[in-house]
């Protein structure tokens, strides 16, 4: 019999428990959902490496400067693979998938990491394959796409690539992340400076060499920055990598499908977008898939039949 803390490992032990914790976790995505809409509205176009840059890398000095801790031994390789994995990768090859594609697909494709956790779970955690998981999150990605791919959606090559990329990297770092823990001495601040910041110094030359000097900032754009660099970098990555090691990783993978759908109610509030039936059919499908992630999976029931020979099962 396994013990409550591999069950919560293994995904088999429901976090509604921990509902107040799951909640916290669940803001991460949500405010992630949120950069669309600023990106669009605040920030000078064009700079979309600069934008990841202010995000990741002055959150992270931040939270080293608070905390005042420094990775010690092979933390200082394992911080550095997370950071690459979770920020300092990711934030390119999301951007490059938003070049090439409509939004609503490269929503879409991130929106396979839930599934690609599950698949990483059994080869890295050593977890029990989950057919449970996987249709759900194949539900989920359904959901995200009726909600924000439009007749316009075209496929392109080299985004595709990006945009699948982009899910492995945020499901690779997520599944690391989960199995290597964090040390104990170390809380999620520090741990989340030591990702921020080596995310950072991965854009610092790529933003210099793509995208050459620096735009601009007026008043708005210095607010977008704030915000994503603050709520959406260093309050978000703090909640998020608590999540992960509190909680089951999968059940914090599926959470992640909150942010298109968020980026879809701004887009429908503050820009006019409009919602129609199959947007608010995928949206039901995506909550379902959320919710339903939370949950154990069932697990299948043996029948014991007692017979006089012994017991049957």
């Amino acid at each position: 019999m396994k013990s409550s803390a591999a069950q919560t490992i293994s995904g088999s032990d429901a976090p509604l428990g921990n509902l107040s914790r799951t909640v916290l976790t669940a803001l991460a995505p949500a405010s992630w959902g949120t950069t669309y809409v600023v990106t669009t509205e605040l920030l000078p176009p064009g700079h979309p490496l600069f934008a990841g840059l202010l995000r990741a890398l002055p959150a992270g000095v931040i939270a080293l400067a608070v905390t005042r801790t420094l990775p010690r031994g092979a933390w200082w390789g394992k911080a550095a693979v997370l950071g690459v994995l979770n920020i300092g990768l990711l934030f390119p090859l999301l951007f490059l998938a938003a070049e090439r594609l409509p939004g609503g697909v490269a929503a879409t494709l991130a929106a396979a990491q839930p599934l690609l956790v599950a698949v990483l779970a059994v080869a890295i955690l050593q977890e029990s394959p989950s057919a449970w998981r996987l249709v759900w999150g194949a539900i989920g990605v359904l959901g995200v796409g009726l909600v924000v791919i439009g007749p316009e959606a075209s496929l392109d090559f080299a985004g595709v690539v990006a945009g699948i990329a982009a899910a492995a990297s945020m499901a690779l770092g997520l599944t690391l992340t989960k199995k290597w823990g964090r040390p104990a001495e170390v809380g999620p601040t520090a741990f989340a400076g030591w990702q921020l910041t080596a995310g950072g110094l991965f854009l610092l030359p790529l933003t210099a060499l793509i995208e050459g000097p620096p735009p601009a900032i007026d008043a708005p754009a210095a607010l977008g920055y704030l915000w994503l660099g603050l709520v959406g970098g260093l309050l978000a990555y703090v909640v998020w990598f608590r999540g992960i090691g509190t909680l089951p990783v999968a059940s914090v993978a599926v959470l992640v499908l909150l942010s298109p759908l968020v980026a879809a109610v701004l887009g429908a509030v503050l820009l006019g977008q409009t919602l129609g039936p199959i947007q608010l059919v995928g949206f039901a499908l995506a909550l379902a898939a959320i919710v339903v992630g939370q949950l154990p999976a069932p697990s299948r029931s043996s029948t014991v039949v007692s017979t006089p020979e012994g017991i049957l099962k």
